[in-house]
Order: C-alpha cells, then sequence, then structure tokens
C-alpha cells in the first residue's frame, strides 16, 4: 500500500494552536502593511503569506481592520506601561525626561514596522478603534507633558508648552524612518544624541551649570 503524500506547509489545524495561527497572521499583516500599507494589501495576500485559507483567515481575525487594530495597540501599549511607570517614579524631572526619550526610541525600533504602518495608516481605523487608539496615544502624551510641566515649575525647563512636547514625540517618531540596525549607532547612543540635544534647547542655564 502507498503511504499518502504529506502536504506542504502548515500543519493542520488540529496540530496547531489557534494561538500560532494567529500569530502567523498577525506577523504576515505586519510585513505587508509595511512593505505595501494597509489599503494596498488584499486579506487573500495576507492568508498566502501566512498559509492559511481565506475562511479560516476570517475566522481567526474578524476583519482586515481589526487586524490592523490589534498590530497598532499591540505595540502602543508597552510604550504607555514605560511611560507611565517612568512618569510616576522618584526620579527628577530631567531623568524622568532622559528615560522617556530612552524608553519611546528604543520601543519605535524594536516596533519599527509598525510605527511605519501607525504613521501612514492609523486613519484607516474607524469609530470605537480609531477612539480606543487615540485614548492609548494621548495617554503617552500626557505622560510627557506631566514630566515636562513637573520640570518648569520647578524651575528646571524653560518651558512647559505643550508644542514642545508634540514635537519631540514628532521627531522622536520619525526615528524609525531612517534607523538602520548596522547604520553604527545602537538604539541607546541614538537616545543619547537626541535627549542631548532636545535637552540643550529646553533645560534653564541654572541646571545646566549644576549638573556639571
Amino acid at each position: 500500500m502507498i503511504a499518502p503524500v504529506r502536504r506542504r506547509g502548515r500543519p493542520p489545524a488540529a496540530e496547531s494552536t489557534a494561538g500560532d495561527t494567529r500569530q502567523r497572521i498577525v506577523r504576515a499583516a505586519i510585513d505587508l502593511f509595511a512593505e505595501k500599507g494597509f489599503h494596498g494589501t488584499g486579506v487573500a495576500e495576507i492568508g498566502e503569506r501566512a498559509d492559511i485559507q481565506r475562511g479560516a483567515l476570517y475566522y481567526h481575525i474578524g476583519s482586515k481592520e481589526e487586524l490592523l487594530w490589534q498590530i497598532l495597540r499591540d505595540y502602543i501599549q508597552p510604550m504607555l506601561v514605560e511611560a507611565e511607570q517612568i512618569t510616576d517614579g522618584d526620579d527628577d524631572p530631567i531623568t524622568k525626561l532622559r528615560n522617556l526619550i530612552h524608553s519611546h526610541v528604543r520601543l519605535i525600533i524594536r516596533h519599527q514596522r509598525e510605527v511605519t504602518i501607525q504613521l501612514r495608516d492609523v486613519g484607516a481605523l474607524t469609530g470605537g478603534r480609531a477612539a480606543d487608539l487615540q485614548g492609548l496615544r494621548d495617554r503617552i502624551q500626557r505622560c510627557w507633558q506631566r514630566v515636562i510641566d513637573a520640570g518648569h515649575a520647578g524651575g528646571l525647563l524653560r518651558t512647559d508648552d505643550h508644542v514642545v512636547t508634540n514635537s519631540v514625540l514628532g521627531m522622536l517618531n520619525m526615528v524609525t524612518f531612517w534607523y538602520r540596525p548596522h547604520g553604527g549607532h545602537s538604539p541607546g547612543e541614538i537616545a543619547d544624541i537626541l535627549a542631548t540635544t532636545l535637552l540643550d534647547g529646553v533645560v534653564t542655564c541654572t541646571d545646566r551649570n549644576t549638573k556639571g
């Protein structure tokens, strides 16, 4: 009797957990959204890249927009957790600001593709998903503003204008467009350079002198 031919590709559903399948779908979507954009990627392409049939794909993700929401939420939530930990800590505002810069740079480099997707395709989210994601982003921004407010109130920073907060976050997010793993600087070195450059513009002369 001839043994049945084993089909190539992923194991049958019985041999794989739903969580593994969903992770394959998410990884495929991240790759494709980063390469081609949300609107330029079809659901069938995601299924093909993940080696999932279209019917099973919808079972696991619900919709392409739901998949985009999960991708963006899952990278922003760790950023929020770290930002809140730094903001609620006992360090002085200048140290907190440096730590926020390091945290933000490290995480956007780790999630470089997801940040690219957000900056280009976040407008594809609608309704409650769009509102929920904006809520997460607003909470991160409020952490930064609290630190800057405290620094200004303590005479350590020249300004607490929200324009500075928005501009700093915007500039840090742009790192994702030019960072390369072998570009000569580690994420920590990039964060140091940016922190020094930024703080030279907003730290008061008195604080700069006392820091040596």
